[in-house]
């Protein structure tokens, strides 16, 4: 469920079908994974720019593989929590005034090792009994079937998370030789020093990986700090417009996402907030000019051996 680097870029480019086709579910950040070794830290990385401020790719690299590697660790430590997801959507006009707003709110839950979202309250109302029966159905039928799911489906389950994991560090890697990165100072995040690297497309790079083509239509911040080599912010523009298939869709310039982590318990980073104006046409007839924020708050760490129930039950 948190947001990685490789979905900071893929959510512009995700969300527009998950709006079209679930508009009321949240915009849920995709967890992240790696080769890490657990227990096992890397060294710090000293970053050493030239006069201008520019860090040489070798160590964005070396950085964004530490990063990624820390993402993998809080993706095993997250699963011992559960939390509150609002999300609040606001939909415009051409002017950029608001014409409607929305709001859900859910309790996430890690079922077998999955995240899981039951719906609580929409537009700050709490739900009616059947509406809230309908959840807890919903959450017993996920209990259900990973708890009935055959070795064969473990196996084909398994091994799409390796293929993930496997595009992630693809990914992760290629961001460091897509973008000119320059050092631009310091700033605290929550009262931690983290570094502020302002990245723009490298001209004439020929990306590699499918997912990378979208790389040199963004420009951004990332915030990493400095004592986990953990990456604690992200501030992505689209600076010119992305298409998403031949009529699909298109992702207007100036879409805009910011996403904040926060340390949590002194031993993991999880998603404090997401701030989305997303601007796109779907299959070039319906358009979308919205602002979506998306916060967390809550975060109870429960053990990961307590038997799992329907919300409600006794325990």
């Amino acid at each position: 469920m948190r947001p990685h680097l490789r979905y900071s870029l893929a959510l512009i480019l995700l969300v527009s079908q998950g709006l079209a086709q679930q508009p009321e579910q949240a915009v849920s950040p995709a967890s992240s994974n790696s080769t890490a070794t657990p227990g096992v830290s890397a060294p710090p990385i000293t970053l050493q720019p030239d006069s201008s401020g520019v860090v040489p790719a070798a160590q964005i690299r070396a950085l964004l593989q530490q990063a990624e590697e820390k993402d993998l660790e809080n993706d095993k430590r997250q699963r011992d929590y559960t939390y509150i997801q609002r999300v609040e959507r606001h939909k415009l006009d051409h002017n950029g005034k608001v014409t409607k707003t929305e709001t859900w709110t859910s309790e996430i839950l890690e079922i077998y090792g999955e995240p899981a979202e039951r719906l609580t309250a929409k537009d700050d109302k709490t739900l009616s009994a059947s509406e809230s029966k309908k959840e807890d159905d919903k959450i017993q039928k996920i209990i259900d079937k990973r708890k009935n799911e055959s070795e064969e489906d473990r196996r084909k389950r398994l091994k799409r998370e390796e293929k993930e994991r496997e595009d992630d560090r693809k990914f992760v890697l290629e961001v460091a030789d897509a973008f000119n990165f320059r050092l631009v100072g310091s700033e605290a995040i929550d009262g931690r020093d983290a570094w502020v690297l302002e990245g723009a497309p490298r001209p004439g790079y020929q990306a590699k990986a499918r997912d990378a083509k979208m790389l040199s239509k963004f420009t951004g911040r990332v915030w990493i700090d400095k004592a986990d080599a953990q990456w604690v912010k992200l501030d992505v523009t689209a600076i010119d417009t992305v298409s998403i298939g031949f009529v699909l869709a298109r992702i207007h310039k100036g879409t805009h996402l910011v996403i904040q982590l926060t340390r949590v318990n002194d031993e993991v980073w999880l998603p404090k907030y997401i701030s989305l104006h997303f601007d796109a046409r779907l299959a070039l007839f319906k358009t979308y000019d919205d602002d979506v924020e998306q916060t967390y708050r809550d975060y109870k760490k429960f053990r990961a051996a307590t038997k799992i129930t329907v919300v409600g039950e006794q325990r």
